[in-house]
C-alpha cells in the first residue's frame, strides 16, 4: 500500500511522463487531478493505474458544462487510501463517447450504464447497455442529468 503522497507523486509522474498530453492540478492537499486529452488515453491510463497498483475505481460522475459550452466532462476517481486521483475526460455533448473501462474493472458496469441513460453518453464495449434507472418506455435521446433537460410531459 502507497502513502497519501507517494501514491500521488506516482500518478504525477505517470501523468507527466505520459505519451499524449495531460494537465495535472493538485486542488487539495490530498487530491490529484489529472485532465486527459483525448478519450482514447483513458483505459492506457487506467491500465497505468492499475499496475502501479493505485487504488481502486471509487465512482465515475458525469458534469454537463452546458448546452452554451457544447461538451460533458467525465470523472473517474481513483483512491489509493486516502488520497484521490481523478482523470478528467471532456467530450462533445453531441456524439459524447468513450470506451468501457469494464475489460479492466469489471465492476464499472453500472456506473457506465448510468453514464449512457443519464447523460447520453455512448460506452463502447458496454455489455449490458440497458436501462439501469430509467423505464424500458423512457423517450429516446432524453437525458435527465443534462442542463438543458426538461421533464417528460413538461409543456
Amino acid at each position: 500500500m502507497h502513502t497519501l503522497e507517494r501514491a500521488l507523486a506516482i500518478a504525477q509522474e505517470l501523468a507527466e511522463g505520459w505519451t499524449f498530453k495531460t494537465e495535472t492540478s493538485r486542488p487539495e492537499p490530498n487530491r490529484l487531478d489529472i485532465a486527459l486529452a483525448s478519450p482514447a488515453d483513458l483505459v492506457p491510463f487506467v491500465v497505468g493505474l492499475r499496475v502501479q497498483r493505485l487504488g481502486y475505481l471509487a465512482a465515475i460522475t458525469g458534469l454537463d458544462l452546458g448546452p452554451e459550452k457544447g461538451e460533458l466532462e467525465l470523472l473517474y476517481h481513483f483512491c489509493p487510501g486516502p488520497a484521490v486521483i481523478t482523470l478528467r475526460v471532456r467530450l462533445p455533448r453531441e456524439g459524447a463517447q468513450v470506451d468501457s473501462l469494464t475489460a479492466i474493472i469489471p465492476s464499472a458496469e453500472a456506473s457506465e450504464r448510468e453514464l449512457a441513460e443519464m447523460f447520453g453518453v455512448r460506452i463502447e464495449g458496454l455489455r449490458a447497455p440497458e436501462h439501469l434507472y430509467l423505464p424500458d418506455d423512457w423517450p429516446d435521446r432524453t437525458y435527465p442529468l443534462r442542463k438543458d433537460f426538461e421533464s417528460v410531459g413538461q409543456a
